[in-house]
């Protein structure tokens, strides 16, 4: 095989004789806009003294960090905890956009360029004082507890409004009725949002749509709607209720999905990037089938959650609360992870699923008795973890019939 050059200059001639007019282009156009960038990188800085101007990128890729990510920077950039003053100019990951809709009602209130490969190079030759801080770790977690103290950020117009109605009317849900919107992660999603990856390392985060049926079926006994939520689902639910409507299979688009976020009831979902979308608009969440126990601080108030259990095969029994969060087993983030630690995953049952999402509707509608028995259980739930900055125990709660029926997982 022909070695190139070591030199910079003969190698890029080189590459040019290797590859024609197509490389020649290619070249030409990465030179301009190395220079542009550069440009505008010296302009940025020579701004400094009259105006701070950052520059970072949107995670527009995927869904929860578009939604969840970007709202959350609004609301820590309002609550002073990014630096000073500052024009910040944002620009989307070159891989894409997850949500048309929630590109178009981001564009009304921030300002984004289009043109992501200049300002990439423009960031990499800023200081750290001329970038928007990046959040790692707890990425769309509100580490901060602002979404309880805040309102949401984007609207819709009235035209939007009308169009939503309308959407609506056409699924057969009459005006002013209620509806709660379901989800759950599965392999089909997986597989086509991350064709590249092993998706059975993710198969952690997976739960059976038909465990959320009982509970859609008896909101409908309730009087509301449900419609089962999902941008790429294994295929058609088997539904007898005219009241549970397989949105995802029969009606779904872009719009629609934020739409029905910002107006339902309350949202019952999993580990999916999907809640991020009620997520905020401060809607109710019950959240299934969760595992990262450490997060649990970080949700809103006017959320219920139930986890998956972690059964311990050596000893043929279940870890308890306490032994997840010393071991940081909520923090996996893999398949294998569970594997080298000998667990298995024990999904929500319909039953809990049911009686959590039946919680959740009592609460709202200011029913809910909650016993002395309850609350106790529920203390010795927040009691494991250790005090925020703010000293505030969990904000969520964990669901009362879940915390009764498991109260062994608690010592």
């Amino acid at each position: 095989m022909e070695v190139p050059p070591q030199s910079f200059v003969r190698r890029q001639i080189w590459h040019i004789g290797k590859g024609g007019p197509q490389v020649l282009l290619r070249k030409i156009q990465t030179l301009f806009l190395a220079s542009l960038a550069l440009m505008v990188a010296v302009a940025v800085r020579a701004l400094r003294p009259l105006v701070l101007v950052r520059i970072g990128p949107l995670s527009s890729n995927v869904f929860a960090g578009f939604a969840a990510q970007t709202e959350l920077y609004l609301c820590e950039r309002e609550a002073g905890l990014l630096g000073p003053s500052a024009t910040d100019i944002l620009y989307y990951d070159a891989r894409g956009i997850s949500n048309f809709q929630l590109k178009k009602m981001w564009e009304r209130i921030l300002r984004i360029h289009s043109c992501s490969s200049l300002l990439d190079q423009v960031r990499v030759r800023l200081p750290q004082q001329h970038l928007i801080p990046q959040r790692s770790g707890d990425a769309d977690m509100d580490i901060h507890g602002l979404l309880p103290h805040t309102e949401p950020h984007i609207s819709f117009t009235e035209e939007e409004e009308e169009r939503g109605q309308a959407a609506l009317l056409g699924m057969g849900i009459p005006q002013g009725t209620g509806f709660v919107c379901f989800h759950n992660r599965d392999q089909a999603y997986t597989a086509s949002s991350e064709p590249e990856h092993n998706w059975d390392d993710s198969s952690y985060r997976f739960c059976s749509v038909e465990n959320f049926l009982p509970a859609a079926e008896e909101l409908a006994n309730r009087g509301y709607f449900a419609l089962r939520m999902g941008s790429v689902v294994g295929g058609p639910l088997a539904i007898t209720s005219p009241r549970v409507i397989d949105y995802a299979t029969v009606a779904r688009t872009d719009f629609l999905d934020i739409y029905l976020s910002a107006k339902c009831r309350f949202c019952i979902g999993c580990t999916s990037g999907f809640f991020a979308g009620p997520q905020i608009f401060r809607r109710p969440l019950v959240l299934t089938n969760y595992w990262a126990i450490r997060d649990i601080p970080f949700h809103h108030p006017d959320t219920l959650m139930i986890p998956k259990k972690l059964w311990l095969r050596k000893d043929r029994r279940f870890l308890s609360f306490r032994e997840i969060l010393d071991h940081g087993i909520g923090k996996f983030r893999h398949t294998r992870q569970f594997e080298q630690f000998g667990l298995d995953l024990i999904e929500n049952t319909a039953e809990e699923i049911s009686a959590v999402a039946i919680e959740m509707d009592d609460r709202l509608s200011g029913t809910w008795n909650a016993s002395q028995e309850d609350e106790e259980l529920q203390g010795r739930f927040r009691s494991l973890f250790e005090p925020r900055e703010s000293d505030q125990v969990p904000l969520s709660r964990m669901g009362a019939e879940y915390l009764r029926n498991n109260r062994d997982l608690l010592v």
